[in-house]
């Protein structure tokens, strides 16, 4: 506990401070409101010619990150006009075709797939050298990566004993892949010969080709040619379908698995924030819980993996001892399964003009983090144009409920997008931004924490009851929600739904509706709230004014762990929500439930949904291509004539969509307000994209592909708000040691944590493990660091632990978990045992 109070005070006065890095508070003269600069350009670029151009000073940013060692040796070679932003979030993967059962494993035409077989998909954990891969394929600048959880976060250090047990277990033996390869398919019925794997197609005897689908603009295309060679080696004959980005969908991802169009695809994945919980990402991978995707459809994972990661995802574990033990099991059951084969964790880079500054996510880096629209600026200079390049922008259609996925495109959105909490960079806690502040009661026993001010924490012995008025579900019908009351006198209730896990109350500030507005000049106001919470439930409803049936999975999983939400105050706002899930941080839940219309002003909703609701335009991609329309985008193209015209007829009818419901909170004279705000946006701006961030969409040019953002004048905060954000204090370390010991004396190691030459506060770490590795590869010994003093904890090994101990090479490894960031930082140290 006295831990505790210490990390509590430490961040209040860092973030008091202004955390590492900030600028000095604006003289009131000179004080700035809304962003730093005018306004941002985005146009596309290659990577082969950013750096000369970043040099050049043609653009101030690129906002790709970058794996390659060469140019990121371009990049060093020139501090005084470049810098850049370390990007840890991305990884790459295999993605194996399951399609089939190992009884049946063939696609619709008779073809053999491998890979329906679990067995054959694990040997590839034991074909591939993830060692070559990253040093050779990736230039030193990637890491091995076995599971679905990331070794940049803070769950992989929780895990550390198993995960590396298993990636002892996993390490490189193609040899034993090989076996357990001709073993499985001579038990299929395949024939090898003349070294190739032949399977019978109707009456045929045909050799058995792997369809590797690779992607050729970055270094998958290294990766899809060394798999290639791999499948090749063990019998396969191969074939390459080299795709570009945008290319890959119709063969994997949106393609029907049983067609067989592939076998392998060479996947990426960025991680748009910290996660300091990966326990539904076991579910994400793994099953085809809650996706309409074809390709995750066909995943069949078995009944114990499909519960494990059931129940971490929805935290149905009483404590962290039970978590990690489920966790654990999980990682060991997804490598067994091996659909989804991780590769590497890349350590990329996003570069950028030395004068400019901005904060960038330790996991996204600039292009799909929160902040950087807050805190960019140049060092020297207030307002100005920043110009970023990217490798494409404009890919999809953008609307505010279900428009692009490309990250560029998101990049831009995010610019002009505000939030009620924001994540922070470095820790993934959420801090309040346009709350003032929540609080979070959760049943005792559960293992929660809370880190950050903000956020108040309470423990109730018993678990919550849910008031009789809250809001549990939605009636399409009537257009009204259904509170509980109502719903406990209909047959079948459960009763489990009158008491929750957790609640959490947020108060919004007293003046939230004065001082915030849209970018077309409309106040926001609670009708923006509660048409959220409609539209949550409305589209997944059948009678709904815009039913969605690929949202209907999730939701109803959604559902089932909700207990109800409701209104404590309209002004100033509070919202009380209950519900059975909990997090393990309290800034986590907070977030979660947090109510914020932030992306989709309810009158600008209104045209896009009264067309689709026309049929003659679609939120969603895939419900276009049914209904054979328009994906509705908000910025361009044939969509906006058919917007307009919606927009006039709801303003000429002052319509109030779901108006049972929301005509109790939206006045008539608020809505012509509305409307005519927005209409004259459009005819002003062109376009129908309307926010509340710190920028506003100037203009998108599709032909030339570019984006022009410029600074939102009504936008409430100080520039400076955010600034300390901008340099994470990651630890450095030293580890040092005997290089000799001898077995049955004590050893002792010291390891230094240093950040910017001054020693790390113990205040701020909130532990420092390690393991040991002997000379035969087994993980002896694993325990705690003793802290020494502010940048010294110590490790020692007793006689009795040294004397047990196989001779020979011996390994100390050491993982230290900070609380100013979430990425666990490693070192380790060999030493020699001799008798």
């Amino acid at each position: 506990m006295k831990s505790k109070k210490l990390t509590l005070i430490g961040l209040s006065i860092l973030l008091t401070l202004g955390l590492i890095v900030g600028f000095s508070a604006l003289a009131e003269e000179e004080v700035r409101y809304g962003a730093w600069v005018d306004e941002i350009i985005g146009i596309v670029v290659d990577d082969e010619v950013a750096v000369a151009m970043l040099k050049a000073g043609e653009i101030h940013i690129f906002a790709e990150d970058i794996a390659c060692a060469e140019t990121f040796a371009r990049v060093m070679a020139s501090p005084e006009l470049l810098g850049y932003e370390p990007v840890f979030g991305r990884h790459f993967w295999l993605a194996l075709n399951p399609a089939g059962t190992p009884e049946n494993p063939v696609f619709r035409d008779g073809r053999l797939n491998p890979f329906a077989v679990p067995r054959i998909r694990e040997a590839l954990q034991w074909l591939i050298d993830r060692d070559y891969i990253a040093e050779e394929i990736w230039a030193g600048l990637g890491m091995p990566r076995y599971f679905a959880i990331s070794p940049i976060f803070p769950d992989y250090a929780r895990l550390i004993e198993t995960a590396r047990r298993l990636e002892i277990y996993y390490a490189h033996n193609p040899e034993k892949a090989r076996e357990i390869i001709f073993y499985e398919m001579e038990k299929l019925g395949a024939e090898l010969i003349d070294g190739i794997w032949h399977w019978k197609v109707g009456e045929e005897l045909k050799p058995v080709e792997i369809i590797l689908v690779i992607r050729n603009d970055d270094e998958r295309l290294g990766l899809g040619h060394y798999m290639t060679r791999l499948i090749e080696n063990v019998g396969f004959k191969t074939k390459q379908h080299l795709v570009g980005p945008g290319e890959t969908a119709p063969f994997w991802a949106r393609g029907e698995p049983y067609d067989g169009k592939f076998h392998i695809f060479t996947g990426s994945s960025i991680t748009t924030l910290i996660l300091r919980d990966q326990a539904p990402d076991i579910n994400i991978w793994f099953t085809p819980l809650g996706t309409t995707w074809p390709q995750r459809l066909a995943l069949k994972p078995t009944p114990e993996l499909a519960d494990v990661s059931r129940r971490l995802r929805e935290r149905d574990f009483a404590d962290m001892e039970e978590r990690n033990a489920l966790f654990a099991r999980a990682l060991e059951l997804s490598m067994e399964d091996s659909a989804r084969i991780f590769v590497v964790n890349t350590t990329g880079f996003m570069t950028r003009r030395a004068e400019i500054e901005v904060a960038a996510c330790l996991a996204g880096g600039i292009s799909v983090g929160y902040l950087w629209p807050y805190t960019l600026r140049f060092r020297d200079q207030v307002g100005g144009t920043v110009r970023v390049g990217m490798p494409d922008i404009l890919v999809d259609p953008w609307n505010p409920i279900a428009g692009t996925g490309w990250a560029f495109d998101v990049m831009f959105i995010r610019a002009t997008t505000d939030w009620a909490m924001m994540p922070g960079p470095f820790t993934g806690l959420d801090q309040p931004q346009r709350i003032e502040r929540a609080e979070v009661y959760v049943k005792e026993g559960l293992p929660v924490m809370r880190t950050l001010d903000g956020v108040s924490l309470h423990f109730v012995p018993e678990y919550i009851q849910v008031p009789l008025d809250v809001w549990v579900d939605w009636c399409a019908v009537e257009q009204r929600f259904i509170t509980l009351a109502e719903a406990k006198e209909k047959e079948g209730f459960d009763p489990d739904r009158l008491t929750a896990k957790v609640m959490v109350r947020v108060h919004y500030p007293a003046d939230l509706f004065e001082t915030v507005k849209w970018h077309c000049g409309s106040p926001l106001t609670i009708g923006d709230f509660v048409a959220d919470m409609i539209f949550g439930f409305d589209w997944a409803k059948k009678d709904g004014l815009i039913f969605n049936p690929g949202v209907v999975p999730g939701f109803e999983h959604w559902l089932r762990l909700f207990r109800g939400f409701r209104i404590v105050s309209k002004d100033p706002l509070v919202i009380e929500s209950f519900t059975e899930v909990f997090h393990m941080d309290a800034e986590w839940m907070a977030w979660t439930w947090t109510w914020w219309p932030g992306g989709a002003a309810w009158h600008n909703i209104v045209p896009g949904m009264l067309a689709e609701a026309n049929r003659e335009l679609a939120f969603r991609r895939l419900q276009a291509v049914e209904l054979k329309v328009e994906w509705t985008s908000y910025i361009a193209g044939p969509s906006l004539p058919i917007l307009e015209r919606h927009l006039r007829e709801a303003k000429a009818a002052n319509f109030i969509p779901w108006a049972p419901t929301l005509a109790q909170f939206i006045t008539p004279e608020e809505a012509a307000l509305r409307y005519a705000n927005l209409l004259r946006w459009f005819e002003e701006r062109g376009h129908f994209w309307v926010g509340m961030g710190p920028f506003y969409l100037y203009a998108a040019h599709y032909i030339e592909r570019i984006v022009h953002l410029r600074r939102n004048p009504y936008f409430p905060d100080r520039a400076d708000k955010w600034d300390g954000f901008v340099t994470p204090k990651t630890p450095e370390l030293d580890l040092t040691g005997p290089a000799v010991v001898r077995a049955g004396d004590e050893a002792t190691f010291a390891i230094e944590m240093t950040f910017a030459g001054e020693p790390y506060l113990v205040a701020y770490i909130d532990k420092v493990l390690y393991l040991l590795i002997d000379a035969l590869g087994e993980i002896v010994y694993t325990g705690e660091a003793v802290a020494i003093a502010d940048g010294l904890w110590q490790v020692v090994l007793p006689a009795e632990k040294t004397a047990a101990l196989a001779v020979g090479t011996t390994m100390l490894e050491v993982v230290v978990l900070p609380q100013l960031v979430s990425k666990p930082a490693f070192t380790k140290i060999t030493f020699m045992l001799l008798p």
